[in-house]
């Protein structure tokens, strides 16, 4: 039976997911979408699917894979989401269809102990902070038991914590073969079990760092399978291109630095003044801070040096920097046969001598360079590609696959090229999801749009009030607290403010502490305060077992992502219309590509870029079909700007809400459903 049949057999009613699951209903969306997956995994090709909150998309695409006898790699945003595919929803698929199924789960160096790191940083002597030494103790206890060593079993573990760098390694400063504890590398293990897997979940950081650098594994494993499924793929562009450009920043030089110092103490201690070449790249990256000029934040850098930065006093900071890294270069060549440790730091000094020629030349054509200068001595020098669209048709949809099984590949008739499948709930505003497809080259793909089946006008009601000052205003964060806060108070908390800036967040963040004090009443949670996964977790936990309701204020990351199913969420107050930050030299660069063609940077750009960030903050209120809420856009530009109404078209179909007496009673009308659930 052809794979597209067999799929809808078991959405069908009656069919094998009914029987499993009595909740279970079929989805005529998810049902088309499951087809069109397996019909392109059958054919190979490019199929971008837009898929509404709602339609069960995880399913539509794990179905097909799992029936296919494909190998397949799943990419997802987040290692949170790869968790969730590999312990919940690929097990569960593969007892219900009754499909014997060998998964394994790869993620980068970073979510893994690496045993020998450990043990240096428990040896060294290094660490004299007792919470530190503390947490590495726990670390090495945990090390004993696991099987995995991912870092993600080990709860409490605070993805903040000063630890991680310690205990986990890097592209840089990874031994490879020479590690005394090669044998037993957990990032080893897991790139082994990947390879001899049916199904492999990785991120899309781990796939874009491979394709950079061409060693996280996934090199390996990408020409053997013939199956590619991109998982939350609005994220793919901006992803690939932080690791499609070129990097130096401030924690890799300090980094070098301070192994340079404990390698070189540890292994030919007497044999250099290991010290003395540590603090000459130490002290030049604060020197390279200090030239980069005096304003935090990101700085265009289109001549011989950075916006707000003196030419000579730049160019003299690179090349001190340059200096101190040949000096310790120059050492380590002397000295790098003593130890594993001391050859690698050769090869790191020797890519950091390489990156920084780089930066000292010019830009390439089609990239843009900037600076990022944070607090203290942190920098970070970049050189991107404005989008991916180039290095995904030449270096990667091009690419043929060549499976190791001899029952599968090469196809004998060589008829099946690879099969490309990326969704997400929020690829573009327009029927061709021009927003996605062309930044990704993925012109002439398949593309499907599959409606949400919620009943948004039920549901859901939009408010845009009139009465806010304008968003230039430097009242309008406190406007946007009252009514935060006036809201809240009358609903029980169950509130979620998205902020386009920090400005905002901090501001919003301040005045509502300020009202609602030791938060008996209310409690409110500001982004940045608490690690975001124990933020997550209270506002879920909302006004249960007796605690507060929740004001959540957050930025950036919660934008998306942040799924909070039933009344613990149901207001979403979105501050201003998030458009793209001006200053910022991709987005400046992006529109002056535009502008230069002929064309409008504003229509074309930026207005896409906010009807896509505004659709995906205005998903986190409904996330199923008894979910109940309000969203507040409090931008009066959305209703009197022509833009407006193709900002309005991105969003779901909610009623609309006119007057201050309008959202009370909407406000109203949801604390009396809660009263009353029947």
């Amino acid at each position: 039976m052809p794979l597209p049949e067999m799929v809808q057999e078991v959405f069908a009613p009656g069919g094998l997911l009914a029987r499993a699951d009595a909740q279970f209903r079929p989805r005529e969306g998810q049902t088309r979408m499951a087809a069109a997956v397996a019909r392109t995994m059958e054919e190979g090709g490019l199929l971008v699917v837009e898929a509404g909150t709602g339609v069960g998309k995880t399913f539509s695409y794990l179905v097909p894979a799992l029936l296919s006898g494909e190998r397949v790699l799943l990419s997802t945003a987040t290692k949170a989401l790869q968790d969730q595919l590999f312990a919940r929803d690929l097990p569960l698929l593969a007892g219900v269809l009754g499909v014997p199924v060998r998964a394994a789960l790869l993620k980068g160096r970073a979510s893994y102990l690496c045993l020998h790191r450990m043990v240096q940083a428990r040896q060294d002597g290094a660490v004299t902070d007792r919470n530190v030494a503390r947490v590495l103790a726990k670390v090495e206890a945990w090390s004993h038991s696991t099987r995995s060593g991912d870092l993600a079993e080990l709860t409490g573990l605070d993805e903040r914590s000063p630890v991680i760098p310690l205990v986990t390694s890097t592209r840089e400063n990874c031994l490879g073969a020479s590690c005394p504890r090669a044998r037993e590398c957990h990032v080893n293990i897991a790139r082994r079990e990947a390879l001899a897997a049916d199904i492999v979940v990785i991120n899309h950081h781990l796939f874009f760092a491979d394709m950079a650098v061409r060693e996280s594994g996934v090199a390996e494993l990408l020409p053997t399978v013939r199956v590619v499924v991109f998982d939350e793929a609005h994220q793919i562009s901006e992803t690939g291109v932080q690791f499609l450009g070129l990097q130096l920043s401030s924690g890799q030089l300090l980094d070098f630095a301070r192994d340079l110092l404990a390698a070189g103490l540890h292994h030919a201690r007497g044999l250099a003044d290991w010290v003395a070449l540590a603090g000459r790249v130490e002290q030049a990256v604060a020197e390279l801070h200090a030239a980069g000029g005096s304003a935090q934040g990101k700085h265009g850098w289109s001549g011989a040096a950075p916006e707000g930065a003196q030419a000579d006093a730049w160019d003299a900071a690179l090349r001190r920097l340059g200096t101190a890294c040949a000096q310790a270069q120059e050492t380590l060549d002397q000295l790098s046969e003593t130890a594993p440790d001391l050859e690698r730091l050769y090869e790191r000094s020797t890519e950091l001598l390489a990156r920084l020629g780089r930066f000292a030349g010019d830009c390439s054509q089609e990239a843009v360079r900037w600076i990022d200068l944070g607090g203290s001595t942190q920098v970070r020098l970049v050189e991107s590609p404005l989008d991916i669209a180039h290095a995904m048709r030449t270096r990667l949809l091009t690419q043929p696959a060549q499976s190791t099984r001899d029952d599968e590949w090469p196809d004998p008739e060589g008829e099946r090229g690879r099969a490309w499948i990326f969704t997400s709930a929020t690829l573009g505003a327009d029927e061709g999801l021009t927003w996605f497809v062309e930044r990704c080259g993925l012109e002439g793909a398949e593309i499907l749009r599959v409606d949400s089946p919620f009943d948004y006008a039920t549901q859901a009601a939009l408010y845009v009030p009139r009465h806010l000052p304008k968003p230039a205003d430097p009242a309008h964060s406190a406007a946007i607290a009252r009514l935060a806060g006036d809201a809240a108070a009358r609903i029980g908390g169950r509130t979620l403010v998205l902020t386009t800036t920090l400005r905002a967040l901090n501001t919003i963040g301040d005045l509502l502490h300020q009202r609602f004090g030791g938060g008996q009443d209310l409690a409110v949670l500001v982004q940045g305060e608490w690690p975001k996964r124990r933020l997550m977790e209270r506002f879920r936990e909302g006004s249960t077992h007796g605690g507060a309701g929740c004001i959540l204020v957050a930025s950036a990351t919660f934008w998306e992502g942040f799924d909070v199913p039933g009344d613990a969420l149901q207001l979403v107050i979105i501050d201003k219309l998030p458009f793209p930050p001006p200053g910022d030299p991709l987005v400046e660069a992006r529109s002056q590509r535009i502008e230069e063609a002929g064309g409008s940077s504003f229509q074309q750009y930026s207005v896409p870029e906010a009807a896509v960030a505004l659709k995906q903050g205005a998903g986190r209120l409904i996330r199923r079909e008894s979910d109940r809420g309000v969203l507040v856009v409090g931008d009066t530009r959305l209703a009197t700007m022509g833009y407006g109404k193709r900002l309005l078209r991105a969003l779901p179909p909610m009623r609309r809400l006119e007057t201050p007496e309008d959202f009370d009673a909407a406000l109203d009308d949801l604390l009396a459903a809660r009263s009353d659930p029947g």
